[in-house]
């Protein structure tokens, strides 16, 4: 794949992030008085190799999504564009997906509960896509011994283990994914199964899926405590890189 190919990243946020509580969807709450959505924005478009960023908003909510988007710098080097959602996960990341323009060869797919992904964690994705993979993670490995259970019937009872998967063998997934443009399009046409990422329908067609290096900033901001740790993450930033 040339290294001219136009890369695009599709955000998928229109999400309402229950498990941090009730109030503003998970994208739009604050973080360092900014809105986690804008850091996860800034932080695709700190690569100098994506030009277009689609953000996917809630349904009804995509005139406020963009003004939010245009109230906050930007990069100017790179397109921005706001399409509202659907009412899943796989119809959010269809709806960006039909929202690009002509030209696109790659494309990232990232977690707006992200906010705070290395650039150079962007930029191993986009080489890995470019030098042939039709699809990339980044990931860690585990430091937790995981466990496979057999789920309980009644929600915090006890579970009885079943099997203790290899732990060299796992790991941690984390985004932006990347994908062939082509290859990911035929994924969503094709696999209809409920997935918890867009690489899981790649899988599914049967195509190789890579992992490159991760990075422990790329945590996904899930609970009040993760909401801690990354305005830990970014005071330390302000310290040391001026951020």
């Amino acid at each position: 794949m040339s290294s001219e190919s136009r890369t695009a990243v599709v955000i998928p946020a229109a999400g309402r992030g229950v498990r941090l509580g009730p109030g503003a969807p998970k994208a739009l709450r604050a973080l360092n008085g900014t809105p986690m959505l804008i850091h996860a924005v800034r932080a695709m478009a700190e690569s100098r190799a994506v030009s277009l960023v689609v953000v996917v908003a809630p349904p009804d909510g995509a005139q406020e999504v963009k003004t939010l988007l245009d109230d906050h710098a930007l990069p100017e080097r790179t397109d921005f564009l706001v399409v509202p959602g659907g009412d899943s996960r796989q119809a959010s990341v269809r709806a960006g997906l039909d929202a690009l323009p002509p030209g696109v060869d790659v494309v990232l797919v990232h977690d707006a509960a992200r906010p705070l992904v290395p650039v150079d964690t962007v930029d191993g994705v986009i080489e890995a896509v470019r030098e042939g993979a039709p699809a990339v993670v980044p990931a860690l490995p585990l430091t937790d011994t995981v466990k496979q259970v057999e789920p309980a019937a009644v929600p915090g009872s006890p579970e009885p283990v079943v099997a203790t998967p290899e732990r060299a063998r796992l790991r941690a997934v984390q985004t932006p994914q990347g994908f062939d443009h082509a290859t990911l399009r035929r994924a969503h046409d094709t696999v209809t199964a409920d997935v918890t990422d867009d690489a899981g329908m790649v899988e599914q067609l049967g195509l190789p899926v890579v992992v490159v290096p991760g990075h422990e900033e790329a945590f996904k901001v899930t609970r009040p405590l993760d909401l801690v740790l990354a305005e830990a993450v970014l005071a330390r930033r302000r310290v040391t890189d001026g951020y």
